[in-house]
């Protein structure tokens, strides 16, 4: 016979106590990570399971159990107007190879360039790593530094030098 009442949380107060969505505190329930009973048609989470599955925070959750991995992932847009449909695929293409090959990032990061030839403008989304998308973001001002020729401005102000 338990001499204190048993504490139940609900998966909303789980979710607020961790800084977490909802949502993710139910995927944990889902995928066996936390310890929930299922009364009516809510989850209910016992204060020792929710102990267990935050035990050892400060030192980091043990494999498989507790708070997720830290992620931190960035995107970026950058809109570049008056490049001309060669400028763009060649550009598009020194960004694709150096996105892939990030340094010191586990995973790629996610790139996508799309040009519109009525506009003469193409974007290019990024999507990873903090440090990778900064590095490629520097990359891409670089070689659109003035006097490079790659935006059509250059290109018209050089051939008007000439």
């Amino acid at each position: 016979m338990e001499s204190a009442e048993r504490e139940l949380y609900s998966v909303g107060e789980v979710a607020e106590r961790l800084g977490l969505h909802v949502r993710t505190v139910r995927a944990y329930v889902r995928e066996g990570r936390l310890k929930a009973v299922r009364i009516g048609k809510q989850y209910r989470i016992a204060r020792e399971d929710f102990e267990a599955f935050t035990a050892g925070a400060s030192d980091g959750p043990a494999p498989g159990v507790g708070a997720p991995r830290g992620h931190v992932e960035v995107s970026s847009i950058v809109q570049i107007d008056a490049i001309g449909p060669d400028a763009a695929s060649r550009l598009g293409t020194l960004v694709t190879a150096a996105g892939q090959s990030a340094r010191g990032t586990p995973e790629p990061l996610r790139i996508q360039t799309l040009y519109d030839k009525e506009r003469a403008r193409m974007k290019i989304v990024i999507l990873g790593n903090p440090g990778a998308s900064a590095d490629l973001l520097l990359l891409i001002d670089g070689v659109l530094g003035p006097g490079n020729g790659i935006l059509a401005d250059d290109t018209a102000r050089e051939a008007d030098r000439g």
